[in-house]
């Protein structure tokens, strides 16, 4: 199974901010299988959509042999990630919205910002568990956070659709802090520690050789990306490094195209 190497993995490296990354700013690089290599893969291309030939061929690149490939491509269509047709292979609809999500998170459609903010407020009494999660669920795709329980909010700077669950349980106003909004925006999101990770997985990815290492790391990117609040940037702090960490992906994903996918007649 391949890993980061362990010279970049073991050194601390500067953060930026003053000292070393710590061993909690180091977020986690999952190893490869079969199945992360097809997801990532797809996840990645657009449409996404690919003939087997190609998802072979992203699985040998990293060592995986064609069978073990084939197999787990029949796992994930019985369980419903994939679909198959003509021997081509499409993520599901479940599969789609997490790409979708990946998407925005690379290239978060903006509006200028003119200091309001969106709060959100849980309009009803009783909620099953289940409607809570989605909630949840719902607010960390629109970039929100909970001030306290049933109080969410962000700066108004983001172009996103609502999801069902945060149109049906919130009512939804605008405002705008009466104190200075930085020190909110530092309550609500742990900026720092954010920076520190990014900055970690950008040097790893600096110092990752292997194409292997180089995937994991970069599904890592994917996913800090993800937790990015987005914010304008007044409210961040400096030497902020989210399009940095856009770039390093963007980057990453054009060689594993060249390398990978445009080899595949």
């Amino acid at each position: 199974m391949d890993h980061v190497g362990p010279g970049a993995a073991e050194r601390g490296h500067d953060s930026g901010t003053g000292g070393p990354t710590r061993e909690a700013d180091r977020p986690a690089l999952r190893p490869l299988t079969a199945r992360s290599i097809v997801l990532s893969t797809l996840l990645g291309h657009h449409p996404a959509e690919l003939p087997a030939r190609a998802l072979v061929r992203a699985g040998q690149v990293f060592g995986t042999a064609e069978g073990t490939v084939r197999v787990a491509l029949t796992r994930m269509v019985a369980a419903g990630d994939l679909q198959q047709r003509d021997g081509t292979y499409q993520l599901s609809a479940r599969l789609l919205a997490r790409q979708a999500r990946q998407d925005d998170s690379r290239a978060p459609r903006l509006r200028p910002w003119a200091g309001d903010w969106e709060i959100a407020l849980v309009t009803g009494e009783r909620r099953s568990a289940a409607e809570r999660a989605a909630l949840r669920q719902a607010m960390a795709t629109l970039r929100l956070a909970e001030l306290r329980e049933g109080s969410w909010l962000r700066p108004a700077n983001l172009e996103r659709p609502r999801p069902p669950a945060a149109a049906d349980q919130c009512a939804w106003l605008t405002g705008t802090p009466e104190d200075a909004p930085a020190p909110l925006a530092a309550r609500l999101w742990d900026l720092d520690a954010w920076a520190r990770q990014a900055r970690w997985l950008l040097s790893t990815l600096a110092e990752s050789d292997r194409l292997a290492d180089r995937f994991a790391v970069a599904a890592a990117i994917l996913r800090h990306l993800l937790t990015d609040p987005v914010l304008p940037t007044p409210l961040l702090p400096d030497h902020w490094p989210g399009d940095a960490l856009r770039e390093a992906y963007a980057a990453f994903e054009e060689e594993f195209r060249t390398t990978v996918l445009d080899r595949v007649d």
